[in-house]
């Protein structure tokens, strides 16, 4: 180490020569090389090195710009996509609303359809029980009827002999005699 310093050191002592050579100390000439490499590098490579910083600054902004510019966009589209949702729930409860109502509304006309056509059957079903109690009726009066007039012919033709016989178309052509003579 001490060498290093003493290569420092002898530099403010160099002892100005006439001629141009070559310092072989390798040890005196590093640090010198190292510092009019690094000098030019910097000064030189200042320039390079901005623009390659400033560079890759711009195209980082931009990535940030663009995907600010995406994130913006994505919550636009969340937001329309909720209010899209919101609206298609609304849509949805207001049919399923409207559809209850609908099948109440055809349940009801239902019931009272099928109690209407109910109604009319029953009095279908009186008018159809009266009109046979009717004809059983009448057939009845019309059996006891025959059989009336079947007695009675019958009472008549046994009690009736020739001489009754006569003497009832008498009186009865009698009483026709009258009410004629009574007309006139």
């Amino acid at each position: 180490m001490k060498n290093v310093t003493d290569s420092f050191v002898s530099l403010g002592h160099w002892p100005s020569a006439g001629s141009f050579g070559f310092n072989t100390d390798i040890l005196a000439t590093n640090p010198i090389n190292l510092s009019v490499v690094l000098g030019v590098l910097i000064f030189f490579g200042k320039g390079v090195l901005n623009d390659l910083l400033d560079n890759r600054k711009q195209r980082i902004l931009s990535t940030i710009q663009n995907s600010e510019e995406l994130r913006r966009g994505a919550i636009e589209q969340l937001e329309r996509a909720r209010a899209h949702l919101r609206k298609v729930e609304m849509e949805a409860d207001e049919y399923r609303m409207n559809g209850y109502s609908e099948i109440e509304r055809e349940k009801v006309n239902l019931i009272n359809a099928t109690s209407d056509s109910l109604e009319q059957l029953e009095n279908y079903k009186n008018e159809t029980l009266h009109f046979e109690q009717q004809r059983a009726i009448n057939q009845v009066r019309q059996q006891v009827f025959q059989q009336a007039l079947q007695g009675a012919l019958g009472t008549l033709n046994s009690c009736l002999n020739s001489e009754l016989h006569f003497r009832t178309i008498s009186a009865n052509i009698g009483i026709l005699g009258s009410i004629e003579e009574i007309t006139d």
